[in-house]
This record gives structure tokens, C-alpha cells and sequence, in this order.
């Protein structure tokens, strides 16, 4: 719950930061950018949780990372993070403001997992529905997953519609355990 409440604020922080400034898309972009990172490299988490690593080194780690590609307001805002010992919580921050971001420009982030990858025009498709059902502009994000065995599941607002094949063999399997076998005798 602590850690929750030091990501909302520091993001809503940068948020209102970035309003002021008309920078919100590009913010948004720049903590999309940090959040991947964050997600994808375990060694930099570790060093961003480790007290033993002096504040200047991990300001020059996010520097040397984000320098060049990151706008002047959200390597300052990396900086600030640093200074207020709360690196730690950078996964935490960017995916708090991509959350606030998507909110203000009515965009629903939707997942969608298949067992083998999906045309453009499938994945053309699916956008079209979730945005019909929402009402919503939709981020779609796909991925697969050779456990799904086939089918799709679409995730997006707290909706979950798994038609995978893997999910339908696994009530099948539930269904053969009850034994409802009744005797006619």
C-alpha cells in the first residue's frame, strides 16, 4: 500500500507537471520508454533497490540510459527521483502516469493473447470491437503464448474473454472428474 501511494503521487505529480507544460504525449512516450526498460531489465532494478549505490551513480545510470531520448522535463523529473531516494519505485511512477494519461485521453489498454502472432488485420478487428463495447480509443498490446494452445483471450477495463482452447480442455477435464454417471438399473 506505501509503495502505491508514493507511485500515484509522484506520478500525478509529473502528470500535472506535464500538463502545465503541453508536454503530456511526449511524457508519455518518455515513460512508456522508462517503464519497458524497468520491466525488461532486472540487473537495473536491482541496482535502483540497492542503498549501497550512491544517488550521483544511479543519476548517471538513468542519464547515460535516458539522456538522449527522453524531453528536458522528464530527465529532470528522473533526477528529482533520484534525489528523493525513491528509484526503486521508477517501474512503479511510469506505469502510475501511463495509467493517468490513458485515463485523460479515454484510451483503454487492452491484452491479447493468442498462440500463434495475429495479422494487422485481425488485430484491426479486435481494436474495432473493445472499442465499440467501451467507447473507448484502445491501446491493444499482443502477445503470444504457445500455452493457450489456440483461440484468443481479450483483456481490457476489468474484462476478461478467454476463448482459448487450453481453458476449454480445462472445463472439459472438470466435467469428466464429477462423474455424473447415473445408473439406469
Amino acid at each position: 500500500m506505501q509503495d502505491y501511494r508514493i507511485n500515484i503521487n509522484y506520478a500525478k505529480a509529473l502528470f500535472q507537471l506535464a500538463d502545465e507544460t503541453h508536454e503530456q504525449e511526449r511524457v508519455g512516450e518518455d515513460m512508456r520508454l522508462v517503464h519497458q526498460v524497468c520491466v525488461e531489465n532486472r540487473e537495473l532494478n536491482v541496482v535502483f533497490d540497492n542503498p549501497e549505490v550512491k544517488s550521483r551513480k544511479k543519476a548517471d545510470i538513468l542519464t547515460a540510459l535516458f539522456g538522449e531520448h527522453v524531453c528536458k522535463t522528464t530527465m529532470a523529473f528522473l533526477v528529482f527521483v533520484v534525489r528523493k531516494k525513491r528509484t526503486v519505485n521508477l517501474k512503479g511512477i511510469s506505469a502510475m502516469y501511463l495509467d493517468l494519461y490513458r485515463e485523460s485521453r479515454n484510451i483503454v489498454l487492452s491484452h491479447l493473447t493468442t498462440a500463434q502472432p495475429v495479422d494487422e488485420g485481425t488485430k484491426l478487428l479486435v481494436e474495432k470491437t473493445i472499442a465499440e463495447y467501451t467507447h473507448k480509443q484502445v491501446e491493444l498490446v499482443a502477445k503470444t503464448d504457445p500455452e493457450v494452445l489456440g483461440g484468443l483471450a481479450m483483456e481490457f477495463d476489468n474484462n476478461l474473454y478467454d476463448a482459448t482452447v487450453a481453458t476449454r480442455l480445462a472445463k472439459l477435464r472438470r466435467r469428466f472428474e464429477e462423474n455424473v454417471y447415473e445408473s439406469k438399473l
